[in-house]
């Protein structure tokens, strides 16, 4: 059995060799040129970005001198003023993480029942609803960018939908005007997940201002992060008593506890690495811009290689957060998993998100597998983020470039 299993890992070797060794047609004339480097530098799909040290500790300093760590301290209170400004909205709320401040956002707006929602997404939007009693519905998604597509939702409403839960991904807009013209249509809230989606503005003004409420995260991976954290901007200053009550076990005084809530309450050091933060993030996205335009420029145009440009469409600005392709494995010649795996072996760490799509987890999948969702299915198989952080140089993404472009026969650098 043994000889077996060594003969069968020994194909198996000898099949991936023969896969790294197939080589693709060189880039066009005035693409980068190969050169032999070594393996060992790693780079990560992504890198959070931290402020100068004094900057941070002048907040720390201001955290031993009040002796006041959580509950609203004055930093979480001074965070929320700035984001109101950067952000041109009426309401914020911060929170302790992204994902309870889409259970808060529930929980306040009384959503229960059905909420249509996209099938590509990560893990919490959907969890979110689960765990508050709610049934998920999937629509499916537009492969130019996909976001849940508008014109699927109509057919998925019952008498038991209350609302819609779409997901700007990528930071790429979802069609917000249609979308919320549906919702009225049939009286429904929309909640946004817009944790990808820090800094993008529609039409001049911040893409979080949409729909009833939408839901931030401010992961250390995020553009803008408070370490953990997350928050809830709205319209309904009304919202505030009851999103504040909710993140704090309903409490809303000494002796008044009138709702069942939990603990979802950003502390002071969050706080303090927000203040940080929000200064640099105008020069943090146009460094990305950089980044994802030299990206374009090695990839674009590869017969098999799709990208995205949602700054291309009228009234976006966009924050360059992701870089996302998509690959197709009978025009590129091999499978994203393959890419994915041969990128991995040369200490390019890329990342399949989303992949596998939410339906197909195994605790959904008994219930949703047989699902019509072929756009978000091929984009699963398909999706590959590629490494884009501040301060990623220049030789890297070329480096990450000919490994897509020119195979791995022989791993390359500048």
């Amino acid at each position: 059995m043994e000889s077996k299993d060594k003969t069968a890992r020994g194909a198996e070797k000898t099949a991936a060799a023969r896969t790294r060794k197939r080589r693709r047609p060189r880039p066009a004339e005035g693409r980068i040129c190969m050169e032999k480097t070594t393996r060992a530098e790693k780079i990560t799909v992504t890198k959070p970005f931290l402020p100068p040290r004094e900057e941070f500790e002048q907040y720390v300093d201001e955290i031993y001198a009040a002796d006041w760590l959580t509950n609203n301290g004055p930093l979480s209170q001074r965070l929320e003023a700035e984001l109101k400004k950067f952000l041109g909205a009426d309401n914020v709320s911060l929170m302790v993480n992204g994902h309870l401040a889409l259970e808060v956002a529930l929980k306040g707006l009384g959503i229960r029942g059905e909420v249509i929602t996209t099938p590509f997404t990560f893990a919490s939007t959907t969890h979110a609803l689960t765990l508050n009693g709610i049934t998920p519905v999937f629509c499916d998604i537009r492969a130019d960018d996909l976001t849940m597509d508008p014109n699927a939702i109509e057919p998925l409403i019952t008498e038991r939908t209350t609302a819609i839960l779409p997901v700007h991904v990528y930071g790429h807009p979802c069609d917000t005007d249609k979308i919320e013209a549906i919702a009225r249509r049939h009286g429904l809230k929309v909640i946004y997940d817009a944790a990808h989606t820090f800094g993008v503005k529609k039409n001049g003004h911040s893409l979080a201002c949409c729909g009833d409420v939408s839901m931030f995260s401010f992961h250390a991976t995020k553009l803008y992060h408070t370490i953990e954290g997350g928050a809830l901007i709205y319209g309904d200053s009304a919202l505030t008593r009851i999103f504040n009550a909710y993140k704090n076990f309903g409490i809303e005084g000494e002796e008044r506890v009138d709702y069942v809530g939990g603990n979802a309450k950003m502390n002071e050091f969050q706080a303090a690495m927000g203040l940080a933060n929000l200064p640099y993030v105008p020069a943090l996205i146009a460094e990305r811009r950089a980044i994802t335009e030299l990206y374009r420029a090695q990839l674009a145009g590869i017969p098999g290689i799709t990208m995205f440009y949602p700054d291309r469409e009228t009234g976006v600005e966009y924050n360059y957060a992701y870089l996302p392709i998509l690959v197709d494995e009978g025009r590129f010649g091999e499978s994203r998993d393959a890419l994915y795996e041969q990128l991995k072996e040369n200490n390019i760490f890329t990342r399949r998100y989303f992949w596998p799509i939410v339906p197909d987890f195994g605790c959904y999948r008994e219930k949703h597998a047989a699902d019509a969702l072929p756009v978000a299915r091929r984009a699963g198989a398909q999706v590959l983020c590629l490494p884009i952080y501040n301060g990623l140089a220049p030789e890297k993404i070329l480096k990450i470039c000919r490994f897509i472009v020119e195979g791995r026969e022989v791993p390359v650098s500048l």
